[in-house]
């Protein structure tokens, strides 16, 4: 499996960025799986943003941190899941990573699911910049 991330950049505060994960390897039409975007500012520890579960449905969580300001979603087809991220803050600049771990995923809930070690496959991360 890998994924690849691109879509980072510099955005002012206030402003807009997508962030897209293409999977290879891995087909997200035919697996069952959890797929989340994680987040490292220097310094700080990793910390789980958002994903989608697809034992649940596709159910998608998000940390509190970034809820109703930021979006994942995911396209079957190209095997790609998104983060579109809105109303950017200084304190979201950081290196982004997407995560995939295959199988299910049931019972677990928010803070399960977006716990870093629980992922077996990383992107190399990308960096977003967000300035005042």
């Amino acid at each position: 499996v890998q994924l690849v991330e691109s879509g980072g950049g510099s955005a002012q505060a206030g402003g807009s960025l997508r962030l897209s994960c293409t999977a290879s390897g891995f087909s997200f039409d035919e697996e069952n799986y959890v797929i989340a975007w994680f987040r490292q500012a220097p310094g700080k520890a990793r910390e789980g943003i958002s994903c989608i579960n697809s034992s649940e449905g596709g159910r998608k969580y998000y940390a509190d941190t970034v809820k109703g300001r930021f979006t994942i979603s995911i396209d079957d087809a190209d095997n790609t899941v998104y983060l579109d991220m809105k109303t950017l803050r200084p304190e979201d600049a950081a290196v982004y990573y997407c995560a995939l771990t295959p199988g299910l995923a049931i019972g677990i809930g928010r803070q399960g699911l977006l716990q870093p070690g629980r992922y077996d496959h990383w992107g190399q991360g990308t960096q977003v910049t967000v300035s005042s």
